[in-house]
């Protein structure tokens, strides 16, 4: 047995080793610290494993379609397999999130100075669950890591967050998306009495064949709970309830994985693979959604005095980007949002860190602050610029390439009024450039704010920058190199597209993103390339 037939299991199992291990070791000095950060490194080590043996030209291989798998027998009666496999969606998604777990640890080095223990087991806990819901192949089990998502998180909210709202922000995380996943289990065993089985790529098969039920009533409440479940997680316009409290009180390293990874890939494998159907008679709806998200979320951010509350709209705007694409059911839509939501991921963990440092030296996140402190900190206003101009959507920078996408597949789609829709959530990218460039005039170009004034503060340290200057790096690699990513990326756009939609196209069709690396594909009648 070689390695790739048990990378998952390592990957995924090796923070839960490391969380035993914190829990013996002494609370004293920074032991804790570097411990947590070599199980991290060690982590997004194994996740690197995948890119460098994924078979792209094959797309997915072995008779799941899927790679590195392992599927053993666990339980015979109900049929519980452990089934773990990964494709073109769930790759990146895995390596993104052993990417930000060191950051994370980085970014806490100083700030979390008691109950560090329970603070990087609970962090580890995070990632094993994130991990496992990335690499499940098995209902089942999916769900299992799904639910444990929520423990952690909960946890980190409730006991470290900076304000007294830290537990009832905690407890309104966890009542939105524990009821909501409550109703989505009753539709997983549902499903497995209705087909026998948990097995995700056997359910894909059936569903793809109409194979699953004839009972349309039943499919469409089935697949309402697996998309409510996934859309409060994402959160999807006006689903967001729980987002800005969280997001708030959450530390630095907790909020950089809170919004919408989880619940855009389990719409990606779920909603569209075993309700494909259903996903695209709800896709007006969705996307309608998804552009008044845009707008939503970029306005509120817009008159928002408070940073993170800033960052948490603007996360709510970002991720119905991704909505946006993905409901499309085009090739470029598809891609865009799968691309977007790494983006989201990278762009959003530089600005809550970056907002996080500058907690760390003011001791608040209230925008009146602070002013003029592009003298005083010119590495801390470099790193904030470019970010802004990746979270912008600027050319050779990674968000202009998931934007550009996604507003070219909301344009191709044969959805009632995508045209609208599409000038709608267009209008997003002006009022997000309004709101971050603002955001960077009143911290270090304004007048000085009362914090500016009596707080000395200090500049980004070795630690900082070795934290924040491979997210700025990657930022730029994802914008001039996006291929690299593509090409596992693609295989997935091409399989869920309805071809439907981009029948009408005219023949021999062909996008691609200007000034940019990106690859042309070419499209004949029917969708096909």
């Amino acid at each position: 047995m070689n390695l790739d037939h048990s990378i998952l299991t390592l990957l995924t199992f090796t923070p839960l080793a490391g969380a035993v291990l914190l829990a013996a070791l002494p609370d004293k000095g920074k032991a804790l610290q570097w411990a947590a950060l070599a199980i991290t490194l060690i982590t997004f080590a194994m996740t690197l494993h995948l890119p460098a043996h994924f078979a792209y030209g094959a797309g997915a291989s072995g008779a799941s379609g899927y790679q590195f798998e392992q599927n053993i027998a666990w339980i015979d009666a109900p049929a519980i397999r452990y089934h773990l496999g990964v494709d073109g969606l769930s790759m990146w998604l895995i390596v993104l999130t052993g990417f930000l777990a060191p950051l994370g640890v980085l970014i806490s080095w100083r700030t979390i100075s008691e109950r560090k223990k329970l603070f990087y087991i609970l962090f580890l806990l995070q990632q094993v669950a994130m991990l496992g819901v990335f690499v499940s192949l098995d209902l089942f089990l999916y769900y299992a890591f799904w639910e444990l998502t929520l423990v952690p998180m909960a946890i980190l909210i409730a006991v470290f967050g900076r304000t007294e709202n830290r537990r009832r922000a905690a407890i309104k995380y966890f009542l939105y998306a524990f009821i909501p996943s409550a109703v989505m289990l009753v539709a997983v065993l549902w499903l497995y009495v209705t087909t026998g089985t948990f097995d995700i790529p056997q359910l894909t098969a059936l569903a793809a064949t109409h194979g699953i039920s004839t009972n349309s009533a039943a499919l469409w409440l089935c697949s309402l709970a697996f998309l409510g479940a996934f859309a409060v997680k994402v959160p999807i316009f006006p689903l967001h309830g729980w987002l800005v409290d969280a997001v708030s009180e959450a530390p630095t390293a907790a909020v950089m994985v809170l919004a919408g990874k989880l619940g855009l890939y389990s719409i990606l494998r779920f909603s569209f693979g075993i309700f494909p159907d259903q996903s695209r008679h709800i896709a007006p709806l969705l996307i309608a959604l998804g552009a008044i998200g845009i707008v939503y979320g970029a306005l509120l951010a817009l008159v928002q005095k408070d940073l993170k509350k800033l960052a948490a709209y603007g996360a709510l705007g970002h991720v119905s980007v991704v909505v946006l694409g993905i409901f499309t059911f085009t090739i470029a839509g598809i891609d865009g949002g799968i691309y977007q939501t790494l983006n989201e991921g990278i762009g959003g963990a530089a600005l809550f860190m970056l907002l996080g440092l500058l907690y760390e030296r003011y001791g608040t996140y209230d925008v009146r602050e602070f002013g003029g402190l592009a003298q005083k900190f010119p590495w801390m206003v470099t790193l904030f610029v470019i970010t802004t101009l990746s979270v912008i959507g600027l050319p050779i920078l990674n968000g202009f390439v998931g934007e550009f996408l996604v507003f070219s597949g909301a344009m191709q789609a044969n959805i009632l009024h995508h045209a609208f829709y599409t000038a709608l959530a267009t209008t997003g990218v002006i009022l997000t450039a309004a709101y971050m460039l603002l955001m960077i005039q009143k911290i270090f170009y304004g007048n000085l704010g009362l914090k500016s004034q009596s707080v000395t503060g200090w500049d980004i340290d070795a630690r900082e920058h070795l934290a924040l200057w491979p997210v700025m790096l990657l930022m730029l690699a994802m914008g001039v190199a996006s291929p690299y990513w593509m090409n596992a990326i693609d295989t997935v756009g091409v399989d869920l597209a309805n071809p439907s939609t981009t029948s009408s196209h005219p023949a021999n069709a062909v996008y691609s993103v200007p000034g940019s690396n990106f690859p042309q594909h070419q499209y004949t009648e029917g969708g096909q390339r």
